[in-house]
């Protein structure tokens, strides 16, 4: 089946990073860090190995890339002693070279030729053996690498897995209050898009944290070792990155708002005009949706240009400040190469440790962002894991035989808020057989009194028995499959008719599906279509009409044969014609069966065996249509006044 739910767009840049840098700016931010990163750091538990082998092959990895500048150095030492070598006169040493050159007063020069090991040429072997070297360096720490990613995509995939799992069953076992009390496109979020962010965040987070880390450190002991005056002024580059960064961020920021809430309103008008895109050219608004559009779509334009322009600026700005240290470096290099303090090669490998010194500070700053977008994503799934569970009824200790239909409510009071009292004291009894309808106006608790029969309530007080049994000591489950239910609004998946009917029954064969549909009169309708009971229904069934939707839910609960039926104003949405010929289906289906109507429309319920009106969570009368007439009572008026308002209609 196909459900699609909407949430927030994932933004391609952001403040922290800008374009190039891949950091995607997060709008919430997690109400605990420290428990949240707890919490979600122990969904990695059952792969500890695994992280702890993806950790040492970071440092594995890491400490070859950084191996690699300074192997490349040496590279150059080799072929510049070989160069300078070369220009010295035949059968003149090194050390008569650097004893002219401080006769010549040349000191510096004499300084840089000594600190040298010449050779009279360049020694290819040597060379070769230090580039192979560094080709084996650089490609082993990318099969290092490659191994992390692999492993860490695998441990990834296989949490959330689990998570998914996890919260699957976990919706399977919360009441009908929760999803009464959460937007249902939330809680789809919450199970999708912010489970895809967790996703994402552990992914990303773990390898780049772990690797920038490492490179800071290698890194910097690198450039330590190699000069302490030349990685001290890099060092002071590295408080100026972050003043530049948090400050453009800083600027950035309330335009990544204003974009995502001008895309936001946007994608509701787009979505809003086609849904309603006949009454809006019924009623002459095209001009003003058109206008209304360009609004979005300039301010969305505005702020997009703002946001990505601003937080574009991190780039080159970054870029600045790395060539500023660049410069500062190859000066003071030279000026030290020239002295003799330094090899030529050595001021190399420190240009290229600067380079890789700025790119994991301003993924560390990052990725603490984009962590806690992921933790934010991760709360809202925890707190769907933390909400309040069904009562268990592990210890159900009956069986209901199988059912007659015979339905009893004994002094059931009920309430969804402590403080406000629905259903009170209230005594109902329905045979086999019977057509139990319920009436009263929005708000009585006809709704109510279904849930409770379903068990997807629980009663405060009193019990509900079925067949003499009561629910509460029987697993709901099993008391569920007791009824058949159809409701005013239509629940049809993406697949065929066929299977869509068939959902009524798991083992229902060709023939039973055709004597529902024939029963539920669908089939007179089916038979036309071009693929007959083959025919795919669309996402939400839209390529039939609503009145065929509500007849394959009709002969879905006619597949599932119940010993209970449910109709919340089944008939609602078909045609007159239809609604009879329904109703004689129905009447015969019904032999033997209970049925509870939720009726709207009055005049579809005068032939009930039982009226049962409700106002206030109480029932105040009941009886037969006839009886609850002559009585002149709360009945009398509902039905007066209905009919009062249709022949004002009509009038008119």
């Amino acid at each position: 089946m196909s459900h699609t739910a909407t949430g927030p767009a994932r933004r391609p840049g952001g403040p922290m990073g800008g374009p190039g840098f891949g950091v995607t700016p997060s709008l919430t931010k997690p109400r605990d860090f420290r428990a949240s990163m707890r919490r979600f750091s122990a969904r990695l538990n059952p792969e500890r190995w695994l992280v702890a082998l993806v950790v040492v092959l970071a440092v594995a990895s890491v400490f070859l890339a950084v191996l690699g500048p300074k192997l490349l150095g040496d590279a150059t030492n080799v072929i510049f002693a070989g160069v300078v070598g070369g220009q010295l006169p035949p059968g003149v040493s090194q050390d008569q070279a650097v004893e002219a050159l401080r006769e010549a007063g040349s000191t510096n020069q004499a300084d840089m030729v000594a600190s040298m090991t010449l050779t009279t040429g360049i020694d290819f072997t040597a060379l070769a053996q230090i580039l192979a070297m560094a080709t084996v360096v650089y490609v082993l720490s990318s099969i290092l690498a490659w191994a992390q990613n692999y492993i860490m995509a695998g441990v990834t995939q296989r949490t959330l897995f689990r998570l998914r799992e996890e919260v699957d069953h976990k919706l399977g076992r919360l009441p009908l209050r929760y999803f009464d009390s959460t937007p249902r496109g939330d809680l789809l979020s919450r199970v999708t898009n912010d489970i895809d962010n967790i996703a994402m965040t552990l992914q990303q987070t773990m390898t780049q944290l772990i690797t920038a880390v490492l490179t800071v450190v290698g890194v910097l002991a690198m450039m330590v070792w190699i000069s302490p005056i030349l990685a001290l002024i890099s060092l002071l580059t590295v408080p100026l990155t972050f003043v530049v960064t948090m400050a453009i961020a800083k600027r950035s920021q309330p335009h990544f708002v204003q974009q995502w809430s001008w895309t936001g309103r946007l994608n509701g008008h787009v979505e809003e005009m086609y849904s309603g895109h006949e009454l809006v050219k019924v009623y002459g608004h095209r001009a003003e949706a058109i206008d209304e559009f360009d609004v979005a779509n300039e301010g969305m334009y505005e702020s997009s240009f703002k946001a990505q322009y601003i937080s574009g600026v991190i780039q080159p700005a970054m870029a600045v400040i790395a060539n500023l240290n660049y410069v500062a470096i190859a000066v003071i290099g030279g000026l030290r190469v020239a002295s003799g303090t330094m090899s030529l090669g050595d001021v190399q490998a420190f240009i290229q440790y600067s380079r890789q010194f700025t790119m994991p500070i301003t993924q560390i700053a990052s990725v603490v962002n984009v962590l806690q977008s992921g933790l934010a994503s991760a709360e809202r799934v925890f707190d769907v894991l933390d909400a309040e569970e069904e009562s268990s009824d592990a210890l159900a200790e009956r069986a209901l035989p199988v059912p007659t239909g015979r339905v009893a409510f004994e002094q059931v009071s009920f309430r969804y808020l402590p403080d406000r009292p629905l259903i009170e004291d209230l005594d109902l009894a329905a045979e086999p057989g019977e057509i139990v309808a319920i009436v009263g106006p929005t708000g009585a608790g006809k709704t109510t009194l279904v849930n409770l029969l379903m068990r997807f309530y629980d009663v405060d007080s009193g019990r509900i028995l079925i067949d003499g049994v009561p629910t509460m000591l029987v697993h709901r489950d099993e008391v569920r499959r007791c009824f058949g239910m159809v409701l005013q609004d239509t629940w049809l998946f993406e697949g065929t008719i066929r299977d869509n009917i068939a959902y009524g029954a798991v083992d229902a064969t060709e023939e039973d599906v055709l004597s529902a549909a024939r029963a539920a009169r669908v089939d007179h309708f089916v038979r036309t279509l071009p693929h007959g009971y083959d025919t795919v229904l669309s996402e939400d069934a839209a390529n039939i009409s609503a009145g065929e939707r509500q007849l394959l839910t009709i002969a879905r609960a006619f597949l599932a044969d119940p010993a209970i039926l449910i109709l919340d104003e089944a008939t609602s949405s078909v045609d007159t014609r239809t609604e009879v010929l329904i109703q004689k289906a129905m009447a015969a289906l019904r032999r033997g069966r209970t049925s509870f109507v939720i009726a709207h429309r009055l005049s579809t319920i005068r032939n009930a065996d039982t009226i049962v009106v409700m106002d206030r969570g109480r029932i105040v009368e009941q009886g037969t249509h006839d009886e609850l007439m002559a009585a002149g009572g709360f009945y009398f008026g509902l039905y007066r006044s209905q009919f009062e308002q249709a022949s004002d209609v009509v009038n008119d």
